[in-house]
């Protein structure tokens, strides 16, 4: 069996790319804590801390600096669209319910097809029909280390104490 050539990211687009990792931690870190049998409403608080801190401003740039480059009848920019209208959707409601596991599951699944689309089909398209000049401009894309938001985050509970 071969194993599958890693996807070239032009530089425009890197930095996304190295979101989305920390994206696959979350799901990682969901999936952990429910497997540990961790409380539904620790986790929740955890997931609405990293959207606030993260994954609202990730996705914010996306559509600004790569959805909006498409043109609006691009059907992987509408489905791209319409996987972060889910997303909110779902942190919408976690918020308005923190013990409900199933939601958890849920948004750990949705997150992960989204992520998993972007970087295997959007991501790759994008690099196809967006000119240099608008790939330069997605460069200018600042990517400061924002990924030590769990230093502020005290409830580690994925970690296991030994």
């Amino acid at each position: 069996m071969t194993t599958p050539a890693p996807i070239k990211r032009h530089p425009a687009i890197v930095s996304f790319s190295k979101d989305h990792h920390f994206g696959l931690l979350l799901i990682w870190k969901i999936r952990q804590g429910l497997t540990r049998s961790i409380s539904v409403e620790r986790i929740s608080n955890y997931i609405l801390y990293f959207f606030k801190e993260d994954l609202a401003s990730h996705f914010r740039e996306e559509e600004e600096l790569l959805f909006s480059k498409l043109s609006s009848e691009d059907p992987l920019r509408q489905r791209a669209e319409t996987d972060h209208l889910l997303i909110y959707s779902l942190i919408r409601d976690i918020e308005s319910n923190k013990s409900d596991e199933v939601l958890l599951n849920l948004f750990a699944t949705e997150l992960e097809k989204h992520i998993r689309f972007e970087e295997r089909d959007l991501f790759n398209h994008i690099q196809e029909v967006l000119g240099v000049e608008a790939l330069l401009e997605i460069s200018r894309r600042f990517s400061g280390s924002k990924h030590d938001i769990d230093e502020k985050w005290q409830d580690n509970f994925w970690e296991i104490k030994k």
